[in-house]
């Protein structure tokens, strides 16, 4: 019996998608009991996995830097929705939601998913390669983003508090989108090419060169002739995984296919951690810690696909695709969600605090400078993961006990 329903796409991943629909439309505005608590988890982590799997059909129909932008978009676009549903629907509570959420995204990805990577893939492969023109573009359009959208209305005098006017808000939203789409522009049109993983072929050859032969002058003895060609050694085979990428590509239709699948996982992925979240919130008031705890916790959650992916692209040796993966999601979050808030405050009540904290600053400040230094040669290694890691451990600390 084969495994495949359509050509290249497993039974179970055809499978998991509507059965996490079917759990989320049990759950939904429900009490969680133990035995539906367990089958929301159990069908967070299905879809997450199956989320994964369909997008990286995809990309290999596709080709990157192409799949990799698809499952950053379609993350974003449905936890931009999530947020302003909570927003209209929380008041002055959810002030300060749509910049806890970005800035958890901003930090989960430049930290916890990039240093991950780093880690990962540092312990199979030593020592990873990357374009350094491609991460650092995308970390200098991050950079600015977030000082326009998330550290100006700290120091903002137009209105009071963390905030920006009327006007300042519809400029950061409208700069905020057009930076966000000459990036894209300029990864899958005008400079492709950076964005691509590297190419083993694309290193520097080892030259190899044959012993200088001399022999005594003599009329009757003949210069010795060097030998026609050297045997390389069997070691500088690459190995079997490497050849995983000329696999030949899924067909339109089995893509189209998993394009949709990918949809409705991320859209349950979504729904099960917006449904787990009164129980996440029941416990953390129970340990008597901040509630901005919640959000990091969805935030992750949200994550997890592209997370997911990240790890076995690097896993892989193409740490290209994590870092496009890492930074391009964060691009998408504040890129999307702040021309999306700027709209969405036309009829939203209440105030909108967008200015980051002191402690928030000096987190952010702290990601940039590593971020630059891990990104300026090309190469990283497990010590530069573990930096990036060490920073997401601190902020993940701080908002358990600011």
């Amino acid at each position: 019996m084969t495994n495949t329903v359509v050509d290249g796409l497993p039974r179970w991943s055809l499978a998991v998608p509507p059965l996490a629909l079917v759990v989320l439309a049990l759950s939904w505005g429900r009490d969680l009991g133990a035995v539906l608590l367990i089958l929301v988890c159990a069908g967070l982590g299905a879809a997450v996995i199956a989320a994964v799997h369909h997008a990286e059909v995809v990309a290999h129909r596709v080709g990157e830097p192409f799949g990799t932008l698809i499952l950053a978009l379609a993350v974003t676009i449905i936890e931009v929705a999530l947020i302003v549903t909570l927003m209209a629907s929380g008041g002055d509570k959810a002030a300060s939601l749509a910049r806890d959420t970005v800035f958890a995204a901003v930090m989960i990805t430049c930290n916890g998913i990039l240093g991950l990577a780093l880690v990962v893939g540092s312990l199979r492969h030593k020592t990873q390669e990357f374009r350094v023109h491609a991460s650092g573009s995308a970390l200098a359009v991050m950079t600015a983003l977030v000082t326009l959208s998330l550290v100006l209305p700290t120091f903002t005098t137009s209105t009071p508090g963390a905030t920006f006017s009327s006007a300042q808000l519809a400029f950061a939203g409208a700069t905020s989108l057009v930076m966000y789409g000459i990036f894209v522009f300029v990864q899958t049109v005008r400079h492709r090419d950076y964005f691509l993983p590297v190419d083993i072929s694309e290193t520097p050859a080892v030259t190899l060169t044959t012993p200088a032969y001399s022999a005594p002058v003599s009329d009757d003895i003949e210069a010795l002739d060097p030998p026609d060609e050297l045997d390389l050694p069997d070691e500088l085979d690459l190995p079997a995984e490497e050849d995983e990428p000329h696999a030949a590509a899924p067909s339109g239709n089995v893509a189209l296919v998993s394009l949709g699948l990918l949809f409705l996982c991320l859209i349950a992925v979504v729904g099960l951690a917006k449904t787990v979240s009164p129980k996440l919130e029941s416990a953390v008031e129970s340990a008597g810690a901040p509630l901005a705890v919640v959000g990091v916790v969805i935030a992750l959650l949200v994550l997890l696909p592209e997370t997911v992916a990240a790890v076995r692209a690097a896993l892989r040796n193409r740490l290209q695709t994590s870092l496009n993966l890492a930074l391009g999601s964060a691009l998408a979050s504040i890129g999307l969600t702040i021309p999306a808030i700027a709209v969405a405050s036309i009829w939203l009540d209440g105030p909108l605090v967008l200015g980051l904290g002191g402690k928030e600053l000096v987190l952010f400040a702290l990601t940039v400078v590593v971020s630059m230094l891990t990104l300026a040669t090309g190469r990283a290694t497990l010590l530069q993961g573990a930096v990036h890691l060490m920073i997401f451990g601190s902020f993940v600390f701080l908002t358990v006990s600011p």
